[in-house]
């Protein structure tokens, strides 16, 4: 039985770095560890981690670092842990991964075999059954290209996890996969019966057994005495199953009604909407949600913070607040200059990879701040853009805006005006890590499943003088992308001189 001064642990594997927070029944925080890491980028289209030393190894340092500032008097009452995904990690039967962990939509290698999937299975099969066309995101092309570019590799494998369920099987021994991050695995999940597409799951993972699913505050198993010495967690400690970061940071600041809807600002942009019944539309993810028999909408751009953080770099390095000044210096539309912010491709709802980013409008009187409002606008039109096709499935009743881009007052704002939605800020933005105390709190039964911490601190409101001069620009820059679609393709694929 769990008391008061019971504590959870929740950790979360990010991008760029690892981020553990001890909180109390009341979602107040007690301790705090961080660790940074890179991927790999080892060849063009290619993102991996390794998952042993990256992974585990951080959270072997992070959960030996919490453990040590648990208050005397105290315990940890459960453990969960989120990640990025979907990813896929190949391991064998002692759990040793076989290959780098291949990274999310953004590792975008298995272009062939999502052409292959699709044609051999169907587009509009797979779209009603997975709630998903196949794209870079999809967990089923990237086991199908180890299976074909790395045959030994596939044939050594014994078991495949996520970025979470890796950690879990490290932690407990148990092979299992939560259903959210399942159903981002198409196509091997059936979304709309919450359930694995048997056939279709048994043709691309051959020998592979597919792992049990659970939901993500389904306590899953304990820390068994190999993961207790590696970590410092004692043995017996109870592990909740867990899911992608973005959908445990939905989780934490409450948006898990139908019509609840969260926008996370970061290096890219990542939409959340709770919806009521399925729907399937091919430009969005549509996956099970959190909670037991929930869904939702998901979409992502391909680049935001990176498109910002890039743009400081090649204007040459000035401090961002100089920046964010200038920008906000230059008036709503930036003087007739738009921007397509495609430099990664996009992902949502274009889905093109070979789509590329474009300034359109420079004239010799557009100066440097003039770049960076048409890149926050151009971020915001991509978001609005989804915003639209959102509205579609379920209106929207409130918007939750987090992550670090809130702090760029010129950002938060352009994205109110464009969208002429109002975005609600929340106190506490620690993130995924937060929702995975929660998702531990609710697992071991410390607060009832309904528990919502968020507390709500500020509201960024649209300018109504702003609305009209950018409804007649979003539909411009709507037509900039198919103006120029054929000409990014082609230069694309232009071989080096």
């Amino acid at each position: 039985m769990v008391g008061v001064s019971d504590l959870l642990l929740g950790i979360d594997m990010g991008t760029a770095s690892t981020k553990g927070i001890l909180v109390d029944a009341s979602g107040a925080v007690v301790a705090s560890a961080t660790s940074s890491h890179a991927m790999r980028l080892p060849r063009p289209g290619w993102a991996e981690v390794d998952a042993e030393a990256t992974w585990w190894g951080e959270i072997c340092d992070i959960s030996t670092a919490l453990i040590a500032q648990v208050p005397t008097g105290s315990a940890v009452a459960g453990l969960c842990v989120s990640g990025v995904g979907p990813c896929l990690v190949l391991c064998d039967e002692a759990l040793r991964p076989l290959r780098p962990a291949i990274l999310y939509g953004i590792d975008t290698r298995a272009a062939a075999e999502i052409d292959l999937l699709t044609a051999e299975l169907g587009a509009d099969a797979i779209l009603d059954r997975a709630g998903t066309v196949l794209s870079s995101q999809a967990v089923g092309p990237k086991l199908e290209w180890v299976r074909r570019h790395e045959p030994e590799v596939f044939a050594r494998a014994r078991g495949w996890y996520g970025s979470n369920s890796y950690i879990t099987a490290k932690l407990t021994g148990e092979y299992v996969l939560d259903h959210h991050t399942a159903s981002q695995c198409d196509p091997l999940y059936a979304t709309r019966q919450f359930g694995w597409n048997t056939e279709w799951a048994q043709r691309i993972c051959g020998h592979l057994p597919l792992p049990r699913l659970v939901w993500p505050s389904e306590i899953v198993g304990v820390i068994h005495e190999s993961a207790a010495a590696a970590t410092g967690l004692p043995c017996g400690t109870p592990v909740v199953a867990g899911t992608v970061d973005a959908f445990a940071e939905a989780f934490s600041v409450g948006v898990r009604k139908p019509g609840d809807q969260m926008l996370m600002y970061g290096s890219t942009m990542f939409l959340v909407q709770i919806i009521d019944s399925y729907f399937s539309e091919p430009g969005f993810w549509t996956t099970a949600g959190v909670e037991p028999d929930s869904l939702a909408l998901a979409a992502g751009t391909s680049t935001a913070g990176s498109l910002v953080s890039w743009l400081q770099g090649v204007t040459g390095g000035a401090p961002l607040e100089t920046l964010t000044a200038e920008a906000q210096a230059v008036p709503p539309g930036s003087d007739g200059l738009l921007m397509l912010p495609y430099l990664a491709g996009e992902r949502t709802p274009v889905f093109d990879p070979d789509a590329r980013g474009v300034f359109a409008g420079l004239t010799l009187r557009h100066g440097r701040g003039h770049l960076f409002r048409a890149a926050y606008e151009g971020i915001s039109f991509g978001v609005r853009q989804i915003l639209d096709g959102f509205d579609d499935a379920c209106t929207a009743t409130r918007t939750v805006a987090v992550g670090g881009g809130l702090h760029s007052a010129v950002w938060a704002q352009t994205l109110a005006d464009v969208t002429g939605r109002q975005q609600l800020v929340p106190q506490q933005t620690i993130g995924a890590s937060y929702g995975d105390c929660l998702l531990a709190a609710i697992g071991v039964g410390l607060v009832p499943p309904d528990t919502d911490w968020t507390v709500i601190a500020s509201e960024i409101t649209p300018a109504a003088a702003n609305r009209e001069s950018y409804d007649v620009l979003y539909r411009t820059w709507r037509e900039l992308y198919l103006a120029t679609r054929d000409v990014v393709h082609r230069l694309a694929a232009e071989p080096k001189l």
